[in-house]
């Protein structure tokens, strides 16, 4: 995303030097020629567009002190870098103490300019990132952190304002990697419980065993292991929230415990016979179907009716498409400083690409996408040929849509069945991948696939194949039937007709 810049400088001719140069090197740039307009500028709603101040402290009647202590008083995060034709180390103190970034001497060395411009823009970027983490882990994250401006995202954020001005349970529901532990953390942070504790517990990856002690607690010799006293997570959480993710996997047993917290405030460590109070506000996560797991057995209802007081369905990314452009520049300064690395800027073709994908992975695979170009690619352009997996999926999502809409015997426009077989193949990089009759080792947001949904795939592919003949499927397989028999019932697939 191209840099806005303003300049506040009263002789014409050095402001159209700067502005040429600056064009030159790819900054967008506002003029203004006295300190009036300056201040009248940075005082309208737009003044958050600016990234950066290219200030003269020589100005006439509203020097540029006087300009530098509005922009702290009312824009503090905007750097300003400090140009004058007066050069002495008191200027330069008296501009640093005002809250300067740099300071240059004129006539301005473009070079020396330009590398003055990218050390403040990174600076800032950084001092961004390390507030808002702070904000994060101190608790104090809000809507206002959150990227996106989408009906749906701002559906989702008005009815999430509503439930945190409450006491009341929060379901989050929606698919994986839409950001619910985000979401969570900035309910909390618009709630009276900000800057306190918020405990993280991921129901889905804690041993059966395990969960009620990492829950509730237990005692020193309770079981077999248990050397010293563990509090829990619900009183780890006391006095703050409690976000619970994946609370389709907990336990069945667990589940009528988890009822009594909600119920009574109290829980019981395991080997205890006190109860401990909490007072702790529950944000529950899922990418299940609680309702539907409540028919089949698998989820307790009285629980679900008590977590689904304020139920908020999170937006899937393909749902918010305006926001993914504004997510691309969000990440990307994000990854480049985490990893220490000059800004990148994203290509046409590239964002072409970006925001049209699918992206069933969602936030976390957008993430996941950009991070790999950052490191890949050359230069300070990310490509589209930076995401190759991308491309190889939208190539495939493409063809396979022509080829349905084109008939049985047409591939993206090719009317024989030789033309559409000599096309089965292409090149991407050092791979050659085919398709329509192969089977893919990665799943949809480009991560190696369990052993057993290959192998399921595999054998129903092949029963396809050679029509249900299981003795033909076996032999091609290498397998025997007894075998191939047992996992067609285990993968619950038609047995086939010998």
């Amino acid at each position: 995303m191209t840099k806005l810049i303003l300049i506040v400088e009263d002789e014409p001719n050095q402001r159209k030097m700067l502005k040429l140069s600056l064009n030159k090197v790819g900054f967008d740039v506002q003029e203004a020629a006295t300190g009036h307009e300056a201040i009248d500028i940075l005082s309208r709603d737009r003044a958050t567009d600016f990234d950066l101040i290219l200030l003269d402290m020589v100005l006439g009647e509203i020097s540029g002190k006087d300009v530098l202590n509005h922009i702290k008083k009312t824009l503090p995060n905007l750097p300003v870098i400090v140009l004058t034709g007066h050069s002495s180390i008191d200027n330069a103190v008296e501009a640093m103490r005002g809250g300067a970034i740099d300071f240059i001497s004129k006539p301005v060395e473009v070079g020396r300019l330009k590398v003055s411009i990218d050390n403040a823009l990174r600076m800032n970027r950084l001092s961004g990132e390390v507030s808002r983490l702070s904000q994060k882990w101190a608790g104090q994250l809000d809507f206002s952190d959150l990227v996106g401006a989408s009906e749906a995202m701002n559906k989702a954020v008005d009815l999430a304002k509503k439930g945190a001005a409450a006491h009341i349970p929060i379901l989050l529901e929606g698919e994986s990697g839409v950001g619910k532990e985000v979401f969570a953390r900035a309910i909390q942070g618009e709630s009276e419980r900000r800057g306190k504790a918020f405990v993280v517990v991921n129901c889905g990856a804690i041993p059966r065993n395990l969960v009620e002690s990492i829950l509730f607690g237990h005692e020193k010799g309770s079981f077999t292991g248990a050397m010293e006293k563990h509090v829990g997570k619900f009183v780890e959480a006391d006095g703050g929230t409690l976000f619970l993710d994946e609370i389709g996997e907990l336990p069945l047993d667990l589940q009528v415990k988890l009822l009594r917290v909600l119920q009574e405030g109290q829980v019981d460590p395991v080997g205890s016979s006190e109860p401990v109070n909490v007072d702790v506000r529950l944000i529950s996560a899922t990418n299940r179907k609680l309702k539907d797991m409540v028919k089949s057995g698998e989820f307790r209802e009285d629980l679900f009716y008590r977590l689904n007081i304020f139920p908020i369905q999170l937006p899937p990314l393909r749902d918010r498409k305006g926001d993914i452009e504004r997510l691309i520049p969000h990440f990307i300064e994000n990854i480049c400083i985490s990893e220490g690395c000059p800004s990148k800027a994203v290509s046409a073709d590239a964002m072409a690409l970006l925001t049209s994908y699918k992206w069933p992975g969602n936030i976390r695979q957008l993430k996941n996408a950009l991070f790999r170009a950052v490191i890949l690619s050359e230069g300070n352009m990310i490509r589209g040929v930076d995401f190759p997996q991308i491309q190889l999926s939208s190539h495939h999502y493409n063809r396979n849509n022509q080829a349905i809409s084109h008939g049985k015997n047409t591939v993206e426009g090719k009317n024989t069945a030789e033309e559409a077989k000599a096309d089965d193949c292409f090149e991407d990089g050092d791979y050659i991948f085919k398709h329509q009759s192969s089977l893919s080792a990665l799943d949809e947001v480009g991560d190696i696939r369990a052993i057993q949904d290959v192998e399921k795939d595999m054998i129903s592919f092949s029963m396809k194949k050679y029509d249900g003949r299981m003795s033909e499927v076996a032999r091609r397989l290498g397998v025997g039937r007894s075998t191939l028999y047992r996992k067609v019932a285990e993968f619950g697939l038609d047995g086939g007709v010998s």
